[in-house]
């Protein structure tokens, strides 16, 4: 076992670990945070993206310990201070960017990477930087609204596919 300390959605933690301890089975089953997915086991779907010290990381394919020290953030931590949807989370709600809602979290927080690295993306660049994320229920095309609405964008251009 080992310890590890970090700070979760704002709140400090520390607790004994397995080495073998991934970080997507510490934050739902330690922390009891059970807003990250598990879809596939091999980063492949991005249902278990997570942010670790600012950037955007698949939960399941790092160790607990690999996040010693770190700075964590959940789709738990996303809402605003008062509990209200933030506005990527009320975007995906506005331009019905979910259907069943288990790629959601991953895919609201990889949105979230992408408008901090750049604010005003184009169509393609959103389809691009979702490359690693899959939705088995949608085409994509209402979430990438969405995401290009919580930027800032006038998305009554777009067109329903």
């Amino acid at each position: 076992m080992a310890s590890v300390a970090m700070v979760v959605n704002g709140k400090s933690i520390t607790r004994e670990v397995e080495g073998h301890t991934l970080l997507v089975d510490f934050l739902r089953d330690d922390l009891r945070l059970t807003g990250t997915h598990v879809g596939c086991d091999t980063s492949q779907c991005g249902a278990c993206v997570v942010h670790v010290n600012g950037q955007s990381v698949k939960a399941c394919a790092m160790f607990a310990i690999e996040a010693d020290g770190a700075e964590v953030a959940t789709i738990e931590g996303q809402a605003n201070k008062d509990g209200s949807l933030n506005v990527i989370q009320q975007a995906f709600q506005d331009h019905h960017g979910l259907q069943c809602g288990f790629c959601t979290p991953g895919m609201v927080m990889t949105a979230a990477a992408l408008l901090k690295e750049n604010p005003k993306p184009t169509e393609a660049e959103v389809r691009s930087y979702l490359e690693g994320n899959i939705c088995r229920c949608t085409g994509y095309h209402n979430i990438v609204k969405a995401i290009m609405a919580a930027s800032g964008q006038d998305v009554t251009a777009i067109a329903a596919e």
